[in-house]
């Protein structure tokens, strides 16, 4: 029996909004899934050269998903990972006490602060505020402790440490590394990337001890702000207002005119000038602006004077006396991408200094 024509047409109607419907809603889902897949690595952890699958035993991590959460780790648990906190894993020394390696049961190598403190709700709180501070240039805080009178931070681990410990010429503390000049704009500009995202918090989160000690880089030298609000952490019980409240006054402090300095000297800003001296670091760069010695010897002829020229430019305005004077991170970003990009496009070949890597697949074999 045949339907009547309307209904038939009817029917094609209905089968066509529905097509249209399927169509629209697979290009939807398709869009959702790029999006996910190409989210910018600055503010997530998708960046697949940057981390490692978490929580797969025997697989070295440096970042848990953002999904993971702050995690609450026993005493017991550090005691194992830091062989009961053995003076062979002992990595440094800072404000908030010994630094050590360790190595988790899930061989996810870390690294723990520890200090002698009664615990506090506060403490707590706040490790968990900071622990959602996730950015591709800015050290993860994987999780605390609070337990034995003792309170402890752990953080990921970057195999190749701090940037003085890359840097400096004259000090003994250098590394067999030699960072070229494309490297120093790199590490400059993941530093200024770093704390940049630290100052769009409302109201902006500062640093506050930012210093080459506290920039650190992974075993593909990229750079990343460590220690960002420990200094809250530092401060008494009785303090107890949100890390993220500071006074912007010291939001364009100088410190990151500093690091540029250090960056282009090779040397500690201290040993510029001589210590019975009282004169600015602006006004001492000033005076040696166009001196072959304000430039690290070491860099040889692996960069461009117009390239060179501007880092010190925009040094020399980040060291401005006058809060006013200076650049927002923002801008420096920008100033310090535009170089790296010029110096890329006048220059064909990376200099000859070689970084020397130490993977965390490397550590804790013996």
């Amino acid at each position: 029996m045949s339907l009547p024509i309307a209904v038939i047409a009817g029917i094609a109607a209905g089968g066509a909004i529905l097509l249209v419907a399927v169509v629209v809603v697979s290009l939807w889902c398709a869009a959702r899934f790029r999006a996910r897949r190409n989210r910018n690595s600055d503010t997530g952890s998708s960046d697949p050269s940057m981390l490692v699958e978490w929580g797969k035993g025997g697989r070295i991590s440096s970042v848990p998903p953002e999904d993971q959460g702050v995690r609450q780790f026993s005493l017991e648990e550090l005691v194992q990972a830091t062989k009961n906190f053995s003076e062979a894993n002992v990595v440094g020394a800072g404000s908030f006490g010994l630094v050590y390696m360790g190595l988790l049961l899930d061989g996810t190598v870390v690294v723990i602060k520890r200090r002698v403190a009664a615990p506090r709700q506060e403490f707590a709180e706040e490790a968990r505020w900071l622990s959602e501070i996730r950015h591709r240039n800015i050290v993860t805080l994987i999780g605390y402790c609070q337990e034995g009178g003792l309170q402890m931070l752990v953080y990921e681990y970057l195999s190749n440490g701090s940037v003085c410990g890359h840097l400096y010429a004259d000090t003994g503390k250098g590394s067999m590394t030699r960072l070229e000049f494309k490297q120093r704009l790199s590490i400059s500009i993941g530093a200024a990337k770093g704390l940049n995202h630290l100052h769009s918090f409302v109201p902006p989160l500062i640093h506050k001890d930012f210093k080459t000690n506290n920039v650190l880089v992974d075993e593909n030298f990229i750079a990343k702000v460590a220690d960002a609000g420990l200094v809250r952490l530092l401060r008494g019980s009785e303090d107890v207002g949100p890390s993220h409240g500071f006074s912007s006054s010291v939001y364009q402090d100088p410190d990151f005119g500093v690091f540029l300095l250090e960056l282009i000297t090779g040397k500690e800003a201290a040993c510029l000038i001589p210590p019975e001296s009282r004169e600015p670091l602006a006004h001492w760069m000033e005076a040696h602006f166009s001196s072959d010695e304000l430039i690290d010897p070491r860099l040889g002829g692996s960069f461009t004077s117009e390239s060179m020229k501007e880092l010190i430019g925009l040094t020399f305005q980040c060291l401005n006396p006058s809060s006013r004077r200076r650049p927002k991170m923002r801008l420096v970003v920008t100033e310090l991408d535009q170089i790296l990009e010029t110096e890329m496009s006048m220059t064909t070949i990376m200099g000859d200094g070689t970084a020397i890597v130490t993977l965390g697949s490397q550590l804790f074999t013996s």
